[in-house]
């Protein structure tokens, strides 16, 4: 199953690529994005596959923003898939000034291995810009809105088969709080800091996500990821936090 999403995903960005190709020769319109992959394969007294694919897509024009995310993780050891992880995201922003703005964001999170088999959060709220200058930047944004979950309880309760998973569905109200800080530390290298809350009345959800990017040549770039995911609220035998290390090229558009 792996590696058949694997190669959905990997025939997928090549075609976004193609596209990109194809949109150089036009003018500079206000579109932009990025594209990163990451591959590690180890061999002999263990075999094991990792692989990390994002790819964000941004238009940009006047008083309206908006932004396309998507990414994925996978991770096999001798044959067996140990992790699967799969996000997708788009918020709209319209800008009421230079630093105000309204936004509507959805956002869905689907983990193999977690406490949640699926999450998605629909919010809606204002968003402000505290610092804009050539080095730092500095967003804070705060919504409301619902959640929809699956969340996962294993093992069941017997008399059920081995290997069953217990599956609940939770619809909530949720308040989202979230913040992005950007420090271009050099010509060439980026840091980033994302953070987010979710919080409802059964499960509170954070994501943290820190990258560090340094530029290699034109606008490839090497990235360095660190994500943490955070419930509240799991069932029995299931951590609360996963956290993803990771490395990539990335080339922007």
């Amino acid at each position: 199953m792996f590696n058949l999403q694997l190669r959905v995903i990997l025939m997928a960005l090549t075609i976004v690529i193609q596209m990109q190709a194809l949109a150089d020769e036009e003018p500079e319109g206000p579109w932009s994005g990025s594209i990163a992959l990451g591959f590690l394969s180890v061999s002999g007294n263990t075999e094991s596959t990792s692989f990390t694919g994002k790819a964000n897509v941004n238009w940009d024009q006047e008083r309206w923003h908006h932004a396309l995310l998507v990414k994925a993780l996978g991770k096999s050891e001798d044959e067996d898939t140990t992790a699967e992880s799969y996000k997708a995201a788009y918020e709209g922003k319209f800008d009421l000034s230079a630093r105000t703005y309204l936004f509507g964001l959805v956002d869905y999170n689907k983990d193999r291995f977690s406490g949640y088999d699926q999450q998605i959060f629909e919010t809606a709220g204002i968003g402000q810009r505290f610092i804009s200058t050539d080095r730092h930047e500095l967003n804070g944004e705060f919504s409301a809105g619902a959640s929809q979950s699956v969340a996962v309880e294993v093992p069941p309760a017997p008399p059920a088969p081995v290997g069953t998973i217990n599956k609940t569905r939770v619809n909530e109200a949720v308040v989202r709080i979230s913040g992005n800080y950007k420090w271009a530390v050099s010509e060439n290298s980026i840091f980033t800091q994302k953070l987010s809350v979710a919080s409802g009345s059964s499960n509170t959800y954070t994501e943290s996500v820190t990258e560090l990017s340094a530029g290699i040549i034109g606008a490839l770039s090497t990235v360095l990821g660190y994500t943490v995911k955070h419930n509240s609220d799991v069932a029995d035998g299931k951590d609360k936090t996963d956290t993803f290390a990771s490395i990539s090229l990335e080339y922007l558009f």
